[in-house]
Parts: structure tokens; C-alpha cells; sequence
């Protein structure tokens, strides 16, 4: 069946709310690379947005998936536990940054992990409030769109959000917030709205994914960790899209001088299996009674077998050197192309989470109409982007670390024919 008549069903059968970006259905996929149901080739740099850092059906997570599915597949492990669970929560407890006593609980979505991180939080300081940053995106689900700061797409219609949550700006240049700034509204907030002994946490993603790829500054995590230490809050670092070596560390947090009470992680954990994880010192995440955590299929065997070899993968192939070395090359290129494309305002990168953000060159306004003909066109091209921001002017990459050398560079080109052809304001299309 071509696209044509999948489009035609998908329509039928699914609610607009699911929204989908492109009408290539997807045939097959190996490593960056798509071939959808009319044979036509992508080059994938949105990686399902960053959940494939190793890459479409790696062979050795394939591997292991096999192998877990020769013993079992479910069992739920709150009912019949398995040693591959503990053995993962150990794994994450010795890799994720700390030098404390750790707990670790998976469960199954990025949102999945924020609303238990927001229950420990809670349970271990017996206060209610949580802060977290204008542009951020922390999930789907109520708690999850509560902390989120962005009203469309996710918070339109949905009616009113979980109390007790509160939002100061992120800072970022291009925003025209400085860090000062995000300080001085916390500061206010606990003037104004929030008694500060009664917040539970701070949660903030160290590199805005949804909000526009803005790098949190070095010195923000610092204050930060001392407001909290100061008010006896708990700082929790989202670290769903960041983890898993795609900053050019393990973590965001390795890039930062602080440590952090709580961390979540999803996305590349697993290799495109559902999974996620909630790390955190082994006090607080003590603190929530027997039952109070976990899911039917939260940390699933299936997954979590995926996980294990993802690990083994970021290690034996060097991806964190890998993600520096491809995130650099792409900054190259995307420098070189700002010297003669107007609209180009910002590069920036953390490792291998890179971003271009666009404006009108008349006007200094974003320009998502900028952004999303030069996705258009790419995908036309056989390249597959992402936008982001909460203008929508930014185009986001997000492509497998273990992207080949001659298909990395064959997107480049792709995506600067793009540029060039898209990306400028007097050639609309």
C-alpha cells in the first residue's frame, strides 16, 4: 500500500491530535537511514526525536532483544522480579554523575519518569510546590504539561493544569533573558507567590529541547544548587533528551560543577524500546512507601535488555568522542553557511545537540516560516529535520551518533542545499 492510501486511513482512524509531520510512512530503517512504503530514502536527523543515539536497529540491541524474548518478554517486575533490572539500576547508579548512595526506578516514558520524580520529590520533603523554566517541555501528561512551559501545542484546550507549579524564564540570548534575570524572578517568586519552604523542587533540562536548544549557563546551576541547598529544595535535572552521550558526555550534567538530587532519563536509554529511569540519592528516593512507585510495565524486560546492550554500545564504540567529533562538524558547516545566509541569527551546540535558530534580517523577529520551508525543503531532498523553540524558528539535529561518516556528510549537503535555497527571506517557496 502506498502513502497515499496510509494517509488516507491514518486520517480515518486516528484523531488530529496526533499529529504527524510528514506523509512518508516508514518501510524499513537501518542505522540513519529511513526507506519508506514508496521506496523513498531519508536521511534520519531527528533520530524519533533523540531516542536513537545507536542508531535505527543496531545490531547488538537487536541481539539482545532476540535473546530476552527466548526467556520471557513480561512478567511486570513488582509481581516476579528479574535480575536484568537490578543489574541496569546498578549500572545507572555507578554511571550517572554523583558521588552519593543512589536508587534507581524505571518505568516506561520520559513524562512517566518526571511524575514519579515530582512523587519523591514531594514524599521526601513533605512540601508540594515544583519550579521549572519558561520553554521547557517535561511530557504529555497533566503534572507533565503543568510544568511544561509551552501553552501550544501542549497545553491548548486541556483546561486547567495541576496547581502548585510555578515557571521563571530560561535565560538565552536570543530571548533577551539573562541569567540574572531567571534569578532575580525566582527570587521574586518567592517574594510574591511561593513561600520557598514550600517547594519541592526545581527541575530544569540543562539544554532546552523543546524550548530551542538554549544551553542552561555554567553559573545558573550554580546558584541554583545554592538557592536550593539554601531552602532545603531538591534540584532535579531533566535529562530525557540529553542523556545517553548526545552532549558529548554520558549526561548534561558532567558538562556542569554541581550535582543534582534527582535525575530523569528516557529516549536513548533503550535504543528506541520504551524505558525510562529516575536516579536519585538513595534518601529520597527511600522516601516514597512500598507500592507507591513503579507500573505494570514499567521497566519491561524487553526493554530493559535493550538498554543494557545500548550501554555496552556508547562505551565499546566511543560514542561520547563520536558525538563531539560529529556535533563539531556540523557547527563548522553551519558557521560557514551564517557568513552568507541573513536570516541565520544563532548556532549553538552542547556536543551533538546542535541548533540553528532563524530571524528576519529586517526586523531581528524569529522566523518560523523560515524554519519550516527549509524542513519542508530538506525533506523533499530525502532529509529529515526538526524544528523547535518556542517561536518555532529552530531547526533542531538530533541524528544517530553512529551515523557513517559518508551518510553524515551526504545530509550535510542535503541540508545545506536547503539553507541555501530556503533560507533566504526574499525566496519564499
Amino acid at each position: 500500500m502506498n502513502a497515499t492510501d496510509l494517509e488516507r486511513r491514518r486520517q480515518a482512524a486516528c484523531p488530529p491530535g496526533v499529529a504527524v509531520q510528514t506523509d512518508r510512512f516508514v518501510q524499513h530503517a537501518q542505522n540513519a537511514e529511513i526507506w519508506d512504503v514508496d521506496g523513498r530514502r531519508l536521511i534520519d536527523f531527528a533520530g524519533g526525536i533523540a531516542v536513537l543515539a545507536t542508531g535505527h536497529r543496531h545490531p547488538r540491541v537487536i541481539e539482545a532483544v532476540k535473546q530476552q524474548l527466548d526467556h520471557f518478554h513480561h512478567t511486570c517486575f513488582q509481581v516476579t522480579p528479574y535480575e536484568s533490572y537490578v543489574t541496569l539500576c546498578e549500572r545507572l547508579n555507578a554511571l550517572t554523575p554523583g558521588a552519593f548512595e543512589k536508587r534507581t526506578a524505571l518505568f516506561t516514558t520520559g513524562a512517566e519518569a518526571v511524575e514519579n520524580a515530582v512523587k519523591v520529590a514531594r514524599a521526601a520533603t513533605g512540601r508540594s510546590a515544583m519550579i521549572a523554566f519558561s520553554g521547557a517541555f517535561h511530557g504529555r501528561t497533566m503534572m507533565g504539561m503543568a510544568l511544561t512551559g509551552k501553552v501550544n501545542p501542549y497545553k491548548a484546550g486541556f483546561g486547567s493544569m495541576p496547581g502548585d507549579v510555578w515557571h521563571v524564564p530560561f535565560p538565552a540570548e536570543a530571548l533577551r533573558v539573562t541569567e540574572d534575570d531567571s534569578i532575580k524572578a525566582l527570587e521574586q517568586l518567592f517574594k510574591t507567590d511561593v513561600d520557598p519552604r514550600r517547594v519541592a523542587g526545581i527541575i530544569i533540562e540543562l539544554v532546552q529541547g523543546e524550548g530551542g536548544f538554549y544551553v542552561a549557563p555554567q553559573d545558573l546551576l550554580t546558584r541554583l544548587r545554592r538557592i536550593c541547598d539554601e531552602h532545603g529544595i531538591l534540584l532535579i535535572i531533566d535529562e530525557v533528551q540529553t542523556g545517553f552521550a548526545r552532549t558529548g558526555q554520558m549526561f548534561a550534567l558532567e558538562h556542569y560543577p554541581v550535582e543534582a538530587d534527582l535525575m530523569t532519563m528516557a529516549k536513548s536509554l533503550a535504543g528506541g524500546f520504551p524505558l525510562s529511569a529516575l536516579t536519585g540519592r538513595a534518601t529520597l528516593m527511600n522516601a516514597a512507601s512500598p507500592g507507591g512507585l513503579g507500573g505494570t510495565y514499567a521497566g519491561s524486560p524487553v526493554a530493559v535488555a535493550a538498554a543494557l546492550a545500548v550501554l555496552d554500545v556508547i562505551k565499546d564504540e566511543r560514542l561520547i568522542e563520536r558525538a563531539n567529533a560529529l556535533g563539531q562538524t556540523m557547527v563548522d558547516r553551519l558557521n560557514s553557511l551564517q557568513e552568507s545566509i541573513a536570516s541565520i541569527r544563532e548556532v549553538r551546540a552542547l556536543g551533538a545537540m546542535v541548533a540553528v535558530e532563524f530571524s528576519d534580517p529586517a526586523t531581528g523577529l524569529p522566523a518560523p516560516e523560515i524554519a519550516k520551508r527549509i524542513q519542508q525543503c530538506a525533506l523533499e531532498k530525502g532529509l529529515l529535520l526538526l524544528t523547535c523553540g518556542v517561536n518555532g524558528n529552530v531547526i533542531r539535529f538530533l541524528f544517530p551518533l553512529t551515523t557513517p561518516d559518508a551518510v553524515f556528510e551526504e545530509g550535510l549537503a542535503l541540508l545545506e542545499e536547503a539553507v541555501r535555497e530556503c533560507g533566504q527571506t526574499d525566496r519564499p517557496r
